[in-house]
């Protein structure tokens, strides 16, 4: 059996996401300090992977089959109108006789033999309507075949765009993330000068509220983006088919 070179490089990632780690005492990757895609597979790989694993995608090429098996069937289907008839008997044969001689009465004898005895023939029908029908099937097993063939080409491209749709989302979701962090960060050094300016009396208590509402809505906000980019994560590994162990 042949296998592709794409799928080699698919299953031998598979292979090395799904070895346990024993020493590993943090996660894998830092999504504030690193960057998601230089973690994954290539694009063509995370592809190739969607297409092998997808359940619908498998269906219709299940279908697939099943609409060439029958077309193979309207094509030999006239073959059904021709045929062989054998038969072969053994057994003991009774035979009656009557003979007549020189005027005399009739006299009747029987008489027993084993035979085998076998008969081989031939047979050709025609039914009219058949012979008539038997282009239009066909043509009918062509246009259903080729509409399944179609539905797991159109299955394919929607796994493709869908792939790239979620890698970039994913991408996007974890540079947001560094975004709210990074803004987290300057707010809260702006928090410990406002806590310090308003102990020195500096700013008003109002302004201080303000500036502490910026910072309880910019921690929302991050933990809200952190959520996203796990959530953009997970959903990616079920596309794909792969745990990447990660995360």
């Amino acid at each position: 059996m042949r296998i592709d070179r794409p799928l080699l490089s698919f299953l031998f990632f598979v292979a090395l996401t799904q070895m346990p780690v024993f020493s590993q005492t943090k996660p894998a990757f830092d999504p504030i300090t690193e960057e998601i895609k230089d973690k994954l597979p290539p694009l063509s790989i995370l592809i190739d992977s969607a297409i092998a694993t997808d359940p619908n995608l498998q269906f219709k090429m299940n279908q697939k089959i099943v609409e060439q098996c029958k077309l193979k069937e309207a094509r030999y289907n006239w073959s059904r109108n021709m045929g062989i008839d054998a038969n072969l008997g053994y057994g003991t044969f009774d035979y009656l006789y009557n003979s007549s001689l020189g005027g005399q009465n009739p006299s009747t004898y029987t008489t027993s033999q084993n035979l085998n005895q076998y008969g081989v023939g031939a047979f050709i029908r025609f039914p009219v309507f058949d012979v008539m029908d038997r282009r239009n099937q066909i043509k009918i097993a062509k246009i259903t075949t080729n509409q399944a063939q179609q539905m797991v080409e159109e299955r394919i491209k929607e796994i493709r765009n869908l792939v790239i749709t979620q890698y970039n989302n994913l991408i996007v979701k974890q540079h947001l993330l560094k975004i709210h962090q990074k803004a987290l960060e300057t707010i809260k050094i702006n928090m410990q000068m406002a806590e310090n300016e308003f102990t020195n009396g500096t700013i008003s208590l109002t302004e201080y509220s303000r500036i502490f509402e910026i910072v309880s809505s910019e921690e929302a906000a991050f933990e809200t983006s952190k959520m996203d980019f796990q959530n953009a994560y997970m959903l990616f590994e079920e596309l794909v088919g792969i745990k990447f162990n990660i995360y």
